[in-house]
């Protein structure tokens, strides 16, 4: 037991990829491919490192904290567009929404441990629990969102749902020429598309690296001393990359502060419920209770108990 992993699994990242892409309908044509292909995917990871612990963490509505401090802060995201071969998708937001209750609901009859908590958000959960409640411990994260990377070390390891494998210190440097460790500096000058964190013009990851190098070792840097050694380079470089990184200094640290996963973004509250959620879980199996919601929902095909041996090493 002490030597399987804790998995923790950023909810709405894994259930998004299969709700986009997998096409399973139930009897009645309406489609639960989201949820379903979560559970298939659940189960897949189960069978392959045998997790200790699986805890899901939903998205509460976003944080108060990042809004207030960049008000443009995940503004205008737009919904998912659709993978499917179908000539019309009606109401694709209700069908998302209804799906996720689904699979809440399922999941509930299962030893999986789900964490919401209002006006947070899963990645600061996450960090939270990786670095705070489970030291000591091998901890999978299983998302597709860059943003974990700066939690990756010699004990916490990435799974991505994308390519349904782990993501190696080689893989990102390979990709970004940046290391993990220095992931969320690197990210406060190139910003997060994605979030709606606007970088600094003309400054990407391979600029970065070219210009300061040392963002490719194993040893962190901040973004204070990438600013300093900006500072210091403008004398004698024209690089426009490099003067627009001094002429915008506010914008990297203000940005580290939205995308660096400590408690800075968490309340006492926050620390307090999602240590509740924690400390008092007691996982249980209710493969009856599964069986019947699934019936009710129309989806006779599922192989439940499939799912349910997997689980079933989490209880021993």
């Amino acid at each position: 037991m002490r030597d399987r992993p804790v998995l923790l699994i950023d909810g709405y990242n894994v259930f998004i990829r299969h709700f986009v892409v997998n096409p399973t309908m139930n009897k009645n044509g309406q489609h639960v491919g989201g949820a379903i292909g979560f559970l298939k995917g659940l189960t897949k990871i189960i069978d392959s490192i045998y997790p200790s612990e699986i805890v899901v963490v939903w998205e509460g509505g976003g944080s108060i904290r990042k809004r207030a401090m960049f008000s443009g802060y995940k503004n205008g995201r737009r919904p998912q567009k659709l993978n499917r071969f179908y000539e019309e998708i009606p109401d694709t937001i209700g069908n998302r929404n209804h799906q996720i209750s689904l699979l809440i609901s399922m999941l509930r009859t299962t030893p999986v441990n789900q964490i919401y908590v209002s006006d947070c958000e899963a990645d600061d959960i996450i960090g939270y629990i990786a670095n705070n409640k489970r030291e000591g411990k091998k901890i999978v994260v299983y998302s597709s969102d860059k943003d974990y990377y700066q939690l990756m070390s010699e004990d916490v390891s990435i799974f991505t749902p994308t390519k349904k494998s782990f993501v190696s210190e080689e893989d990102v440097i390979k990709k970004f020429k940046i290391h993990p460790v220095n992931f969320c500096t690197a990210r406060s000058f190139c910003g997060d598309v994605s979030d709606g964190i606007p970088g600094i013009k003309g400054v990407g990851y391979k600029t970065l690296a070219r210009r300061f190098p040392e963002l490719s070792c194993d040893s962190f840097v901040s973004v204070d001393e990438i600013i300093n050694k900006a500072k210091s380079l403008i004398k004698t470089s024209k690089v426009k990359a490099v003067h627009n990184i001094v002429n915008n200094q506010d914008t990297a640290k203000k940005n580290w502060k939205l995308m660096y996963m400590d408690i800075r973004n968490l309340s006492a509250k926050h620390i307090d419920k999602i240590n509740y959620s924690i400390d008092t879980f007691n996982p249980r199996s209710n493969k009856i209770e599964l069986m019947r919601i699934l019936s009710s929902e129309g989806i006779m095909f599922f192989d439940v108990d499939n799912l349910f041996f997997s689980l079933g090493f989490i209880l021993k």
